[in-house]
Formats: C-alpha cells, sequence, structure tokens
C-alpha cells in the first residue's frame, strides 16, 4: 500500500559540504521520504555574465573563483572551452602537465571528502560514532594521514600549475612553462610518497564504510534510525567520459554529446509552496526547520537541473566505475566505495603522467587564433563527475559562457535518491555526492518585483 504524503519537514542549511543547500522533504507518517527537494540556496556568482565581453585570458581566471575546492578542474575545463571555439591545440607536454594537475587535485578533495563524511560512521565493531579530531586511535592516525594526502596533493598542484588554489599557469595554448628537472624529481618522489597512503587510507575508509552497511540501526542526534539496506538507491543512469581526463569538441571522436544535453527550470521540477508542519528541535545541530516554516523549491532554487536523454544522471566517481570498470554497487554505501576505489588508480596514473613528461619540451601553440564565434565546449572528469563549459569566442572576446559542473548533474539524481530513506539520513545521502553547491549555482535573475525568473544561459 502506498504512503500518504502527510507531512512536510525541512533541513536547512545541509551540513559538511562546500556551498549552501537545504532540503525540504514529504515524509509519511513514519518519517520515510516520499518525495524529497534537494535545493542550492547559495547565492548566484554570475560568472558567466561577468565573462561575456571580457578576453578570453581572463575567463578561465575568473571561472576558477567560483569555489576554493574546485579552482582546477574549473581552470581547465574552461581554458579548453576557448581553445575549442578557436580551435587551438596544445601540445601534448601541455596536456600531460594539466593532467597531473588534476590528479593533484583529485587526491587532495578525496582525503578531504573522507574528513567530511567520518562522522557519519562508527569506528568498526564499535557503537562510537567517529570524531576526526580525537587523539583515540586508529582516528588520530587516519586523520594526520589524511592531512598529509591533502598536503602531498596541493603541493603537487601549486608545482604544476604555479598555484594550488587557483592555477596561475595554465593559460590559453597550454601551460605559460614548462616545470625544470628538480621540480619533476620533486613531484614524482611526492607522488610515490602518496602511494603506500593512499593505500592505507583507502583500506581504512572501505572497512568503516562495510562495517557500518552491516548494521541494522544507527543513531542520529537522539534517535535510533533503522538503517535501510537500500539506502540511496535510485534508477538512474551513470554518465561518465573518460577514466583519466575528459573530452571537448576538438576531439575526432568526442565521448560527450552535447545534443543529448537539455536543461529544465526548478518550476518545472521542485515542488511548489509547502509549509513545514513537523519538526525535530533535536535533529544535529539546531533542530529542523519550526513548524509554520514557509518553503518554496521552485523559487528558493538557484540551479537549472540538467538532463542527459531527458532524464537526471549521476556523475562522479560510481558513473566512472560503471563506465570503464564495469561494476557500480547501488546505494549511499556503494557510492562511497567508489570514490575509495579511485584512490589508487589516481596516484598510480598521476606517476606514470609524470614518469612521461619531458621537461625539455614544448608546453605552448605556436599560434593562438583569435576566434571566429564558432562554437566549443570542453569537458574533464573532475573529482565530483563531469564538468562541462561551454563558450564561443571571437577576436579574443567571450561572447557566451556556461558551466555545467558535476553538482548540477547531480542535484536532481540525489533529489530522487532521497525516496524511501528515514528522514534523519536524508543528508547522508547528499554528501555521497560529495557536494560542491557554489559551483552549482549559476542560473536566477530576480526582476524589480522580486519574481525569480529562471534563465537559460547555454
Amino acid at each position: 500500500m502506498a504512503r500518504s504524503l502527510s507531512h512536510v519537514l525541512e533541513i536547512s542549511p545541509v551540513t559538511r559540504h562546500e556551498g549552501h543547500s537545504k532540503l525540504v522533504l514529504k515524509i509519511d507518517n513514519e518519517g520515510i521520504i516520499e518525495r524529497g527537494d534537494w535545493v542550492s540556496i547559495t547565492p548566484v556568482r554570475g560568472i558567466e555574465r561577468l565573462a561575456i565581453g571580457k578576453p578570453m585570458e581572463s575567463v578561465p581566471k575568473i571561472a576558477s573563483r567560483v569555489c576554493g575546492i574546485c579552482p582546477v578542474v574549473l581552470s581547465l575545463a574552461s581554458t579548453e572551452s576557448m581553445e575549442a571555439s578557436i580551435r587551438c591545440y596544445i601540445p601534448n607536454n601541455a596536456r600531460i602537465l594539466r593532467t597531473i594537475l588534476l590528479y593533484a587535485n583529485r587526491l587532495h578533495n578525496l582525503a578531504l571528502h573522507n574528513l567530511l563524511i567520518l562522522p557519519d560512521f562508527y569506528l568498526p565493531r564499535t557503537d562510537r560514532k567517529i570524531n576526526p579530531y580525537s587523539a583515540e586511535e586508529p582516528i588520530r592516525t587516519a586523520a594526520l594521514r589524511i592531512q598529509k594526502l591533502r598536503q602531498i596533493g596541493q603541493t603537487i598542484a601549486g608545482i604544476v600549475g604555479g598555484e594550488a588554489i587557483h592555477p596561475s599557469s595554465v593559460r590559453i595554448g597550454g601551460i605559460r612553462s614548462n616545470i625544470s628537472r628538480q621540480a619533476k624529481d620533486k613531484i614524482s618522489s611526492l607522488a610515490k610518497e602518496s602511494i603506500p597512503l593512499a593505500r592505507e587510507q583507502m583500506e581504512f575508509m572501505v572497512s568503516v564504510l562495510r562495517d557500518f552497511q552491516g548494521r541494522d540501526s544507527i543513531s542520529v542526534g537522539s534517535q535510533n534510525v533503522i538503517l535501510p539496506g537500500n539506502l540511496g538507491f535510485h534508477s538512474q543512469g551513470y554518465m561518465a567520459t573518460s577514466p583519466v581526463y575528459g573530452s571537448s569538441s576538438l576531439d575526432e571522436n568526442p565521448t560527450w554529446d552535447p545534443q543529448r544535453f537539455t536543461e529544465v527550470r526548478p518550476y518545472d521540477w521542485y515542488m511548489g509552496e509547502v509549509t513545514v508542519d513537523v519538526a525535530d528541535p533535536d535533529y544535529p545541530f539546531g533542530g529542523t526547520s519550526p513548524v509554520g516554516t514557509m518553503a518554496n523549491p521552485q523559487t528558493e532554487s538557484c540551479a537549472a537541473l540538467p538532463l542527459y536523454d531527458g532524464q537526471p544522471v549521476e556523475v562522479g566517481p560510481r558513473a566512472r566505475s560503471a563506465r570503464f570498470r564495469g561494476n557500480a554497487e547501488k546505494g549511499t554505501i556503494g557510492q562511497h566505495i567508489a570514490r575509495q576505489l579511485e584512490y589508487m588508480d589516481n596516484v598510480h596514473t598521476m606517476t606514470e603522467f609524470i614518469d612521461a613528461l619531458n621537461v625539455q619540451g614544448k608546453v605552448l601553440a605556436d599560434r593562438i587564433p583569435d576566434g571566429d564565434g564558432s562554437p566549443g565546449w570542453a569537458l574533464n572528469e573532475a573529482p565530483r563527475g563531469t564538468n562541462v563549459h561551454f563558450a564561443r569566442v571571437k577576436d579574443g572576446k567571450v561572447q557566451s559562457y556556461s558551466m555545467i559542473v558535476p553538482t548540477t548533474w547531480n542535484i536532481p539524481t540525489a533529489s530522487l535518491a532521497l525516496r524511501g530513506a528515514p528522514w534523519q539520513l536524508a543528508e547522508m545521502v547528499v554528501r555521497a555526492f560529495d557536494p560542491c553547491v557554489s559551483c552549482a549555482t549559476h542560473m536566477l535573475v530576480i526582476d524589480q518585483n522580486g519574481k525569480t525568473v529562471e534563465e537559460r544561459l547555454v
């Protein structure tokens, strides 16, 4: 028998992810989610409008400022969308350096996400929730390992990219300059140092996740919540374009098709105005929104919702595993497992690219056209998934620009993955997608009367 849509509950904000979002949930009398709307409420950055009319060299620097977690992948995809529009082909050594930079950023992000999710879980074979800042073993060792892996990733990114946060060496046409032999030796040593650390961290996280998966119930605040075996399951497809880097419209055989991409407005996807009629003041931290709170996901959302072949898709580690390994364990825990398994691929592949780098090789194209206004797109497989940028450049100036970043793809899929879960586990389902909501915020306009007007930018 179908459960009735009997109550509305709101969790605002969602915690332990980058940016600001909230969950508006319709739940039945037993607290099971019948419908979940995960909504970006991060203020619009206006990056795509700022790009118009700017010199093409400026836009990747602007795009990387969307947030401080994803600047490397944003800068790379932005640069390559400009190169796709002007039809500029970069030297092989520049591609190698960009790939090393992407993988250094992914190593940093893998470790950082471990830090954000660990409080959801238990020390294996105990009833103690994990405090990642505890001096208790093995947590202290794991926390120190996480910080070391982040340090290695950021150090390599700083050497290759000029800066670890907003890389200054990436430029249209390739890389500003090659690195020295001494710098190559340094990053090679760091990459090799990361291999045993990454293996230990992967094994630790998998043991934590498998232990959690075997539990019948968990504690959330003061409540004991039944843990369903299908937590986070959804029936949507996966989208991934490369296990290593990505694709662009310059490729002879692109692995992504823009004709299969469409967007829907928040108005056409989310529920309309609702009133919160159930609340839990003991929910960590600070309780859920009080009874009487008005919510309207249709007008509060700050992100258009992308579809591929007319459907939401999942992007990220599990999508890459499904596409290139032929397996994808379902559910929230399966998603976390897929992310941990990328540790070893990441460090080994990064080491291989470092070995392949010719420090005497050319890293900048001989000719960088000004562009004739032709459309171009480029994407990379960012830590969180497929990161697509579109551009038109004419006479060196940007005519149009848009970004469809991984979290934007995952927002509607994560909303669907909430169905059937106890509402207390909704944040856990969302966190498994490793959200970066600031990057996903880009599309709303407010008119003079305060009315939200949706605007398609692609």
